[in-house]
């Protein structure tokens, strides 16, 4: 009985790392912000579309069918959005997917105190933009963008 299943399991994971092997290797998506529209809000949201290009480095189209965005500025959430938009990005190709995203005037304005409350220093703006394209067949291709934005002409803010 043992042998049996000990057969069993070595059949199992002999198929198992068979098939690991055919799976196709990617390198990730390329992503960076294309461009920023402003969209109509309610009274205490900032609303914006986002237009990110999405490059695909790999000899297989991307397949999509929905996408999810979150933006950290300074370590925190900043804003968040989602979109249903589906579509593929060709082999070796690019395209341009819009994704409207939401701003909490609350959470600005309590990062804004903050700055002001610890004596921060504002010179340049850290952010980090993670997303995933959801995929139709085998789960989600996800993506990070990290920066810094300089403030041009900045001096630093000091509380006093």
């Amino acid at each position: 009985m043992r042998r049996s299943l000990l057969a069993g399991l070595l059949i199992v994971a002999a198929w198992a790392l068979g098939a690991c092997a055919v799976l196709e290797q990617r390198d990730p998506v390329q992503v960076t912000v294309a461009d920023i529209d402003s969209l109509p809000g309610e009274d205490l949201e900032v609303r914006m579309l986002v237009k990110l290009r999405v490059q695909n480095p790999n000899d297989a189209p991307v397949e999509y069918d929905g996408i999810y965005l979150k933006l950290e500025v300074l370590g925190s959430t900043f804003a968040t959005g989602v979109s249903n938009e589906r579509g593929t990005i060709p082999r070796f190709s690019e395209t341009i997917i819009s994704v409207p995203m939401t701003v909490s005037t609350l959470r600005v304005v309590a990062r804004t105190l903050g700055f002001f409350a610890a004596g921060t220093p504002v010179e340049k703006v850290n952010y980090k933009l993670d997303g995933k394209l959801d995929g139709p067949s085998f789960g989600s291709t996800r993506f990070s963008l990290n920066g810094e934005v300089g403030l041009p002409g900045a001096t630093p803010v000091r509380a006093r």
